[in-house]
C-alpha cells in the first residue's frame, strides 16, 4: 500500500469539485494522504466554503493530508458548462489519474463525474470513464459493479454484463464468455472486500428468466451454459434467476453479489435502496477506481447545495480496499 489515493475532480463546471471538498472534510482521520487532480484555482474558491487545508504537489515525500495539482491547462474564472475547457480539464484530470495509478504511485483513483456529451465533442471518440480507463490499462476485461445500502445497512452489490446500450441491442450483447467474466469478477470483488463468502446470483435476461424458453430463449443458450462453465472452476453462483425475484433474496443476504444483465435491471433496485450512498466500481482494472453513483447536476452546480454522501461512499470505499492490500486479478 502507497498510502496515496488520487481524486479525479472531474468535470469543473459541475458538481465533482464541490462534492469532493465536502467529502474530504467529512473523512475520519487516517494514514493517508489525497492528490486532487484538477484547476488550483476553482479548488481554492470553493474551499472558502469548506475550509480544508491543502496545499500544492510536489511529491510523494511531502508531509500533510491534501495536496492538489492541475494536469491541465488552467482554467478562466468562470467556465460555461459543457464546455470545451470544461470536458478538456475533465478528460486530462482523468488521464492524469490512471498513469499514476499504472506507474504504481498512488493506490488507486476515484473519479468525479463527467460530461459525456462534451467530452464526445472534443472530436475522439468516448463512451465513459470506464472505457477511457479500461483502453489505457490495456485491458478489456472489466466490469461495472455498483453497491449502495440502506439505513440499515443492508447492502446490494450489482455487476453488469452489459451497460450504457440500447435495450434492443442487449440480448446480442450477452455472450457466454461476457456472463462468465461478469461472474468470475462479481466474485473476486466480494474476496477483496473480505467477505466471507463470495456467493453470486445470477438474473435471467427475459421476464421469469424466460419461463423454460417460452418467454426467450438466452437463458438456455447463453446464461445456463456460462453458470455452469464457472460452477466447474469452484465458484458458489445461482441462476438463472428471475431478477425481480432474485433481488430480494440478494437484499434479504442470501446472495453476496448480482450479475445483472443490463443497466436498468440492475441498477433500478440499487439506487432503491442506496440514492445517495451509490457507489461505482470499476472491476478488472490492475488498480482501484471508484466512483460517485451520480452525475454533473448542472442544475445545482455553484450553489453549495450538492450532497456529498456518494463521493464520501466512493472514497471510503477506494481507501477500505487499498488497505486491504489492492485488487485481485481472475486469470
Amino acid at each position: 500500500m502507497k498510502g496515496w489515493l488520487g481524486i479525479t475532480v472531474g468535470d469543473p463546471s459541475g458538481i465533482g469539485p464541490e462534492v469532493t471538498l465536502k467529502a474530504l472534510a467529512q473523512l475520519p482521520e487516517d494514514n493517508f494522504r489525497y492528490l486532487l487532480l484538477g484547476d488550483s484555482d476553482l479548488l481554492q474558491r470553493l474551499n472558502q466554503t469548506v475550509g480544508l487545508k491543502f496545499e500544492p504537489f510536489s511529491s510523494y515525500s511531502q508531509t500533510g493530508r491534501f495536496f492538489v495539482q492541475n494536469p491541465g491547462k488552467p482554467l478562466p474564472k468562470s467556465v460555461e458548462q459543457g464546455s470545451r475547457e470544461a470536458a478538456e480539464a475533465a478528460v486530462a484530470a482523468l488521464r492524469a489519474g490512471a498513469e499514476r495509478s499504472l506507474r504504481g504511485e498512488l493506490d488507486g483513483i476515484v473519479t468525479a463525474p463527467v460530461n459525456k456529451e462534451a467530452i464526445i465533442h472534443l472530436g475522439k471518440p468516448f463512451t465513459g470513464q470506464t472505457e477511457l480507463l479500461s483502453e489505457m490499462a490495456g485491458t478489456s476485461r472489466t466490469a461495472m459493479m455498483l453497491l449502495g445500502h440502506d439505513d440499515r445497512d443492508r447492502w446490494l452489490r450489482v455487476a453488469l454484463v452489459t451497460t450504457h446500450l440500447p435495450i434492443r441491442a442487449v440480448a446480442d450483447a450477452i455472450t457466454i464468455p461476457k456472463v462468465e467474466q461478469t461472474i468470475e469478477l462479481a466474485a473476486q470483488a466480494c474476496r477483496d472486500l473480505g467477505l466471507p463468502r463470495a456467493r453470486v446470483g445470477v438474473c435471467g435476461l427475459n421476464p421469469h428468466a424466460g419461463e423454460g424458453g417460452e418467454i426467450g430463449t438466452e437463458e438456455i443458450t447463453t446464461v445456463t451454459p456460462a453458470i455452469q462453465n464457472v460452477r466447474k472452476r469452484g465458484y458458489d453462483v445461482e441462476g438463472p434467476i428471475p431478477a425481480d425475484t432474485l433481488f430480494y433474496y440478494a437484499f434479504k443476504g442470501d446472495y453476496d453479489a448480482v450479475v445483472a444483465m443490463y443497466h436498468d435491471q440492475g441498477l433500478g433496485p440499487l439506487k432503491m435502496i442506496g440514492f445517495e450512498s451509490g457507489i461505482n466500481w470499476t472491476l478488472g482494472l490492475p488498480f482501484i477506481r471508484t466512483s460517485p453513483d451520480h452525475g454533473t447536476a448542472y442544475n445545482i452546480a455553484g450553489q453549495n447545495k450538492a450532497n456529498p454522501s456518494s463521493m464520501l461512499a466512493a472514497v471510503l470505499l477506494a481507501k477500505q480496499l487499498a488497505e486491504r492490500g489492492g485488487v485481485g486479478s481472475i486469470h
